[in-house]
């Protein structure tokens, strides 16, 4: 495992215009036969014929400390999740469309560098310890977002992690493994910045996310705001937040050209900014909510107290499509669908 830096040195940030990627891509090449469209067909048969799957190693990052207490995560309104639309068919419960209507001066967002499990921690964290949240105000979710294939399913409607119809997997969709959060103002938004620009280390090559091993474009570092880059003001507050000066890029959805490769890719001191209005944020299946992080176990407060808090108040629940998974041990999945 890598050890956690929060670097603090100062350099200025810089927006850059997607024809500068090329100067920052990593290469993957070895990843670009996963990518393809036939081979990833076949690598997602083969994930489903396994009854558990042990998640790529990652790193909990952060040094704050969640609170114990009921976290009810708010979820629907009407079509609505978080502020981004979202088809309501993707949720079994319709309690969890009444959750949305005290949110009304709240705006969302979605982060993405790495394992979705350390950074719901560390927002949930933020939110709690400095943002001095009562629990049922807790809003970071788990999910995927930033594909540009929207939904799979029947209904098109569907996003599920790699244990779904193949049509319905996030990476294929072209999403990355992301957190939404919500904040009132710039100057919280800024506070939600800081904790993810800290969740890089710097390299001889930039500035690389705390768990590098998860590779490839549904771990890639993305920013989805509402009206994406053009959002002056809340483009300073990232800006003020990128101590490090990583390259903050427009992105308009990642999606696969016809050999496959990803058209928005996992590129070292690169943060793809794209627009949560265009492309919405599609939560996480139960089982990936108020995780361990990989390779650190998080309070039971958190993994247990917060979850079923949530579970009670309908705040999470079965995405409609995806298969429930049960963890027999850290990190390994069996289906509870036979």
């Amino acid at each position: 495992l890598h050890q956690h830096h929060r670097n603090k040195n100062q350099s200025s940030s810089s927006v850059v215009s997607s024809s500068s990627v090329e100067d920052f891509d990593v290469a993957h090449d070895d990843e670009d036969a996963k990518n393809t469209l036939e081979d990833d067909d076949e690598t997602h048969r083969r994930r489903r014929t396994r009854t558990t799957f042990s998640r790529r190693n990652s790193l909990k990052a952060g040094v704050l400390t969640a609170a114990a207490g009921l976290g009810v995560f708010t979820t629907l309104s009407s079509s609505n999740v978080f502020g981004v639309q979202v088809p309501t068919s993707s949720f079994l419960s319709s309690s969890m469309a009444m959750a949305a209507t005290s949110d009304e001066d709240l705006t969302f967002a979605y982060f993405g560098n790495g394992c979705f499990w350390g950074r719901q921690h560390e927002f949930v964290s933020l939110e709690k310890d400095i943002l001095n949240r009562e629990d049922v105000q807790v809003k970071s979710l788990a999910g995927y977002a930033g594909g540009k294939r929207g939904a799979g399913g029947k209904n098109k409607d569907t996003v599920c992690y790699y244990y779904g119809a193949a049509d319905t997997v996030y990476e294929r969709l072209g999403h990355a493994e992301v957190v939404q959060i919500a904040y009132k103002d710039e100057d919280e938004f800024k506070k939600f910045c800081e904790v993810y620009f800290k969740n890089f280390n710097k390299t001889p090559f930039g500035m690389q996310r705390v768990d590098p091993q998860d590779s490839g474009p549904g771990y890639r570092n993305v920013v989805g705001i509402p009206g994406g880059i053009e959002n002056e003001k809340l483009m300073k507050q990232m800006e003020s937040a990128n101590a490090n000066g990583m390259k903050l890029v427009r992105g308009e959805g990642n999606d696969f050209d016809n050999r496959g490769k990803p058209t928005e890719n996992d590129q070292i001191n690169l943060v793809w900014i794209v627009d949560s209005d265009k492309l919405p944020f599609y939560p996480a299946e139960r089982y990936h909510q108020f995780h361990d992080g990989l390779g650190y176990k998080f309070p039971e407060s958190y993994t247990v107290g917060l979850k079923r808090a949530a579970e009670k108040a309908g705040a999470i629940g079965k995405v409609a499509g995806c298969p429930e998974m049960r963890e027999k041990a850290f990190a390994d999945f069996e289906s509870l669908e036979g």
